[in-house]
Formats: structure tokens, C-alpha cells, sequence
């Protein structure tokens, strides 16, 4: 008798489908040019090059599913990891869909929460692209005017600032520690920028776990 499929047995189904479709879709782009122009890449160099920085993106991409997946669920990381921004759109969209609903990403509930809050932000995230390509050319000069320089510069930390009142105002004994640690990194060590946001997350991550973890040992949360 064939066993009926699952939710998530359709999820992880298609969620492989999808993602290894990426995957070659991506190496096309390449593969496509080298066949149009005749250019054949210099395999000696990038090797080399695949060598020195391809062992940090496995690392990378090794911790952030074990980060990740926890708490966007299983349909969530799929869809994630196809659209990109995690950390930055997905991941914050998603936690503020589930404590909205007062679920946890790993109920049936939460997945289901999770996956179509990161849809819709997929969506809304490509209609305004789309409407930025349409009118960047009209819009240039206001956006690069002297006047609204200051509030581009705030963006990202106003995003994130509003982001941090909420979840650090209801676990604030957590949140101490990790602010720390990155506060100290990102002033004492000026190689760490917006482009290391990908391996510092997870780190702070594991980070606040163990710290978590201790204390409630100690009895202190």
C-alpha cells in the first residue's frame, strides 16, 4: 500500500526540487557566457581562487542551516535559501509573523506562518524592485540629493534598531551578552563590516545560546 504523502514530506519534496533548480539556474548564467563568446575561464586561477574562498561559504552555509532552520521551519529555510537576505528581511519577518501568532516555528502552525510570511515578503520585496528599476532613472537625482543623504546612512540601523526594541525588550538579560561580544568585535577588529554579517549572525547565535544556557543554570533567567 503506497503511504500518502505528508505536508512536510511535500515540503522537503519540493523544497530539494526547487533549491538544486536554483542551483543550475545560477551556474547557467556562467556556463551560457563561456558558450556565447568563447571565453574559457583560466582554470588554474580558479581553482585557486574556489580554494581560498570556497571552504568559508561551506562553513557559512553549514551553520546558518543549523541556525536557521529552527527557527523559519522547514518550508521557511527552503524558500529562504532560494531568495536570499535571511538575515537582513527574511528572518525578522518571519519571528514577527510567529510572535504575532503566538506559535513557534516548529509547530504545524508556525511552519505554515513561516512559509507564507517569507513568500509574501519574497513577493513584496520583488514588486519593489521591479518598481525601483522602473523609476530609478527618474528618481536619481532626488535620491542622491544632499538632503536625503542622512536618512539612507540610518536605514539599516533604524530597521534593526526597531527590530532590537521589541525582541530585547522582552529577554533584555539575554540580549546583554551578545551586544557585548559584537560591540567589542565590530570596534576592536575593523576588518568585521556589513560583508561578515553572514558568518557574525550565526556566531552570535551559538553565542547566546550557550550564554542562555548558563544562565538558566545559574537560575538567573
Amino acid at each position: 500500500m503506497k503511504k500518502e504523502m505528508t505536508y512536510l514530506d511535500s515540503v522537503h519534496r519540493y523544497g530539494i526540487i526547487w533549491n538544486l533548480s536554483v542551483m543550475v539556474i545560477f551556474l547557467m548564467f556562467p556556463a551560457l557566457l563561456m558558450v556565447i563568446f568563447g571565453a574559457l575561464p583560466d582554470w588554474r586561477g580558479l581553482g585557486l581562487g574556489l580554494l581560498a574562498t570556497a571552504p568559508m561559504y561551506w562553513a557559512v552555509a553549514v551553520v546558518e542551516t543549523f541556525t536557521y532552520v529552527p527557527m523559519l521551519g522547514a518550508g521557511g529555510s527552503y524558500l529562504s535559501f532560494v531568495t536570499g537576505n535571511i538575515s537582513n528581511l527574511k528572518l525578522p519577518c518571519a519571528l514577527n509573523s510567529l510572535e504575532q501568532a503566538g506559535v513557534t516555528a516548529t509547530s504545524e502552525e508556525g511552519e505554515l506562518i513561516s512559509t507564507i510570511s517569507i513568500a509574501v515578503s519574497s513577493i513584496v520585496t520583488t514588486v519593489i524592485i521591479l518598481i525601483g528599476v522602473i523609476l530609478i532613472v527618474p528618481l536619481t537625482p532626488i535620491l542622491k540629493s544632499d538632503f536625503l543623504a542622512p536618512a539612507f546612512a540610518q536605514l539599516i540601523p533604524a530597521l534593526f534598531g526597531g527590530l532590537a526594541v521589541v525582541f530585547v525588550s522582552k529577554n533584555w538579560k539575554i540580549s546583554i551578552a551578545p551586544m557585548v561580544l559584537m560591540i567589542t568585535l565590530f570596534v576592536t577588529i575593523p576588518a568585521l563590516n556589513a560583508g561578515t554579517v553572514g558568518i557574525m549572525v550565526p556566531v552570535g547565535v551559538v553565542f547566546t545560546l550557550a550564554v542562555a544556557r548558563l544562565m538558566y543554570k545559574k537560575g538567573l533567567l
